[in-house]
């Protein structure tokens, strides 16, 4: 489809992380962003075959709300809706080992494909234009993500309780030649749940591929010490000798770092995504994002999975990145929005590989949402910016669009699917587990 959004606000990306904002039209061919200005030059619109008029499919009066990139949520496990709200308020790895490893035992291939679906439904309220998911089934959760229209990158969350290098290998190849919205990205779930013959298998397609690498790193204290007693060494300083950060990747959570950690991270140009809400929660800790940031160390922000969140919105996140690291350093000036709207964007889309769709700009891929401007939470308009990651909140979200193709406008979803038939499934799967 052809969409000309017109009367709109427009946040444009900056390469030195800031913003601006333009007054005018946004125009999609496709799945693709043609061009974006104030609209005088609607007769030089590219289309194929030299300069034309675009056939409008739809013109759409953004009534001087604001046209942003859409969130990247660049960590989750999406099929955990199943266990939202089911063991909360229990230590990480007594949560872990305990209650979700057993009734995660219980789920059904075809299960994960309607429990992706519901937290799609869920990112798209909260303008999440992409995610970054670890899980089981994945041929399952790349099938639900092609037929709602919603990107979706995937690693693996291979471990001593399952999978095999060679499996991962399949997926990697398989997954990664899917569909135009699915992707994979090589991964091991965390040092602590595997084995060193698993983990060096891992860093041989690391280097067989020369492909990046993600994992849960340093998540707790407790994980990170018991590293240190089995390899003498950090988890960080583990993975880099092996040679997995040999060609990029990084880790979730990234909470207790060393000085070394950020050596590491900083030199091989990583990404440290972070995931406060979860890590308050569950009592991780708080990363240390300002140190990464002022290092150069590209972080991006994920809600991890609505098990230990339990809800998968962005704004949250947005803000508890930012307040928590002005308390962690008890400084009221670090952490300045901006900063955190970039990592909530670009960042995500850094460590995700994704630098089609990072930033709105013309030939860049039409992952786009507009914000409702025109509610109490974002007036008087000051500083527009500011105003997403202070009070910015998921009742502001108007549309969200992906790939050139709106799933989500005016509360209402258009996904394909039927949304009733998706609720019904998640329950049935609860009701199933014993």
């Amino acid at each position: 489809m052809n969409i000309r959004f017109f009367n709109a606000k427009i946040l444009t990306t900056n390469e030195d992380k800031s913003f601006t904002i333009v007054e005018g039209e946004l125009w999609v061919q496709g799945n693709t962003i043609c061009y974006i200005g104030d609209g005088s030059s609607k007769e030089k619109a590219p289309g194929e075959g030299g300069q034309k008029m675009l056939p409008w499919d739809r013109e759409i009066d953004a009534e001087g709300n604001l046209l942003m990139p859409g969130f990247k949520n660049a960590h989750t496990h999406s099929g955990m809706t199943f266990l939202r709200s089911l063991a909360d308020d229990l230590p990480l790895q007594e949560w872990l080992f305990d209650k979700v490893f057993p009734k995660e035992g219980q789920l059904l291939e075809e299960d994960l494909y309607w429990l992706t679906a519901l937290a799609n439904l869920e990112y798209l309220t909260s303008g999440i234009t992409t995610q970054f998911d670890m899980y089981f089934f994945q041929y399952e959760v790349a099938r639900a993500c092609a037929d709602m229209g919603f990107r979706v990158v995937q690693t693996s969350g291979l471990n001593n309780f399952g999978g095999t290098v060679e499996e991962l290998e399949e997926k990697y190849l398989k997954l990664n030649d899917y569909h135009e919205l699915s992707s994979y990205i090589l991964g091991f779930h965390a040092e602590y749940t595997t084995s060193r013959e698993l983990m060096e298998g891992v860093a041989g397609l690391v280097q067989k591929y020369k492909a990046p690498l993600f994992m849960h790193n340093s998540e707790t204290k407790l994980e990170t010490e018991e590293c240190r007693q089995r390899y003498g060494m950090s988890p960080t300083q583990l993975f880099a000798s092996m040679g997995m950060y040999d060609f990029g990747g990084g880790g979730f959570h990234c909470v207790w770092f060393d000085e070394k950690d950020m050596e590491i991270y900083q030199k091989q140009g990583l990404s440290a995504v972070t995931n406060p809400g979860s890590n308050s929660k569950l009592a991780s800790g708080i990363a240390p994002v300002n140190e990464f940031v002022k290092r150069g160390i590209n972080v991006a922000i994920g809600t991890d999975g609505p098990a230990s969140n339990n809800c998968l919105d962005m704004f949250k996140e947005m803000f508890l990145v930012s307040s928590l690291a002005k308390l962690r350093d008890m400084d009221a000036a670090v952490m300045d929005a901006n900063e955190v709207l970039y990592m909530a964007t670009a960042g995500g889309a850094k460590a995700m590989g994704l630098f089609d769709c990072d930033r709105l700009a013309v030939g860049k891929k039409a992952d786009l949402i507009m914000i409702d401007l025109m509610q109490p939470n974002m007036q008087p308009v000051i500083n527009i910016t500011k105003n997403l990651v202070y009070s910015g909140s998921k009742q502001n979200v108007k549309l969200t669009m992906i790939n050139g193709r709106i799933l989500y406008e005016n509360q209402e979803f258009q996904v394909g699917m039927d949304i009733a038939e998706i609720y019904r499934r998640a329950n049935e799967i609860v009701a199933r587990m014993k």
